[in-house]
């Protein structure tokens, strides 16, 4: 999938009204789930992503590599990725899910699985949901 293809689809999906939008949306929720998934398998979704977008999970990994990643659940995700975004937490995660859900589409050898897995119980729903189901 190429970033544009994966922006549009993201403003699509969550009803956004630009292209900006879609990206800040991107931008947040990608950088916090940097910070919450260990180093590796944050750069390995990156590799899997086009550049612009696999970036803003590389902007929390540490240089050295060994980093273990933040625990926090799902309020304090909320909490980032609605700052970040400069929306409301309840609008932040439905773009979140929308994210996520495209971020799966987009990668390979079930990733998102393995995301999945690391994430803390209150989080796994972020992804299991998506854009159409129920969190």
């Amino acid at each position: 999938m190429q970033h544009d293809q994966f922006i549009g689809l993201v403003q699509d999906r969550a009803h956004l009204s630009s292209r900006g939008q879609a990206e800040g949306a991107t931008r947040a929720t990608l950088e916090t789930l940097g910070e919450r998934i260990p180093d590796h398998l944050a750069l390995h979704v990156a590799a899997q992503l086009p550049p612009e977008i696999g970036e803003h999970l590389r902007r929390s990994t540490r240089e050295d590599g060994d980093g273990t990643g933040e625990h926090f659940g799902f309020d304090e995700f909320a909490h980032r990725v609605a700052e970040r975004e400069h929306t409301a937490e309840p609008e932040a995660i439905y773009h979140s899910r929308v994210v996520l859900e495209l971020v799966d589409q987009a990668t390979t050898g079930a990733v998102m699985d393995r995301v999945r897995d690391v994430l803390p119980e209150d989080l796994r729903p972020l992804i299991d949901s998506g854009s159409t189901g129920t969190l």
